[in-house]
């Protein structure tokens, strides 16, 4: 396992056997979000999309949480203090491209992407969660938006993935209200594909990560485009950028030995080709 250097003690990563494992690190304010972690965030997915070596990336927190979103107590203390600061339109801008550099990242990056979610996920913790490709919940962690109860609208994409996975109606249900979301309810609604014993999700993320990295990539990175529009796009379209996609892959090294190892009987040795 190597470790890397985020510049900040706020985000943690390690790469191991092609897994890149980006840890949230505040516990103490229960993984709420900082300036230096957003940043951070998003230097490490931007290298990860461009590293060969990275073939799946897995985000989660530390302790017992996995991300309570923004940080309201930093909020209170910035709207109690002097004005100043950048514009609102500055702010906006800022953000946009903060989004975009994270959420957006882990959405559309051309690789498996999975949370980890040893604890809550709030507000822009839980868009976090839901804008990577596949969640996995320890029983006792809950999903809730959160927003409304803060007197903010929501942001880092969450209404649009949330629609996307549960439908209109019921994503205004939880944004307007702000339930609380059992992992059982979660797996109910489709918004986590497994739920696990606190005690056994390290070993089973570590377990879904491996056969991520260890996957055909030319073959994810196709299947994810299509898999993305097919979320907004017309139907044909969808089947057109099929067929191109089907196409490329099937004249990859890694189709060739998954159809050699088939014949053969054997596990295929994926090579990323």
């Amino acid at each position: 396992m190597a470790a890397i250097d985020t510049g900040t003690e706020d985000l943690l990563a390690d790469l191991d056997e092609g897994v890149l494992t980006l840890t949230l690190n505040r516990p103490a304010a229960r993984n709420a979000m900082s300036d230096a972690m957003n940043q951070a965030l998003g230097r490490q997915l931007a290298a990860a999309e461009l590293d060969p070596a990275v073939r799946c990336v897995v985000l989660t927190g530390a302790g017992q949480g996995f991300c309570a979103g923004g940080d309201v107590k930093g909020m209170n203390e910035r709207n109690a203090g002097p004005g100043g600061g950048p514009s609102i339109d500055e702010a906006i801008h800022r953000q946009r491209v903060n989004q975009r550099d994270t959420a957006g990242r882990l959405f559309k990056m051309p690789k498996p992407t999975l949370a980890a979610l040893p604890g809550a996920a709030a507000g822009a913790g839980f868009s976090l969660a839901l804008a990577c490709d596949l969640r996995i919940m320890a029983s006792t962690a809950f999903l809730t938006t959160a927003f409304a109860k803060v007197g903010l609208a929501g942001d880092y994409g969450g209404t649009y993935f949330l629609t996307q996975l549960i439908g209109s109606a019921k994503a205004r249900e939880l944004y307007f209200l702000s339930d609380r979301v059992s992992a059982e309810e979660a797996l109910r609604l489709g918004l986590t594909n497994w739920v696990c014993e606190p005690e056994a999700l390290a070993a089973k993320t570590r377990e879904i990560a491996l056969r991520l990295a260890q996957g055909p990539q030319v073959c994810f990175r196709y299947m994810k485009e299509n898999l993305n529009r097919a979320m907004g796009g017309e139907v044909d379209d969808c089947l057109d950028l099929e067929v191109t996609h089907h196409v490329h892959s099937g004249r990859t090294d890694d189709h060739r030995e998954a159809a050699k190892a088939f014949v053969e009987k054997r596990a295929p040795v994926f090579q990323g080709r």
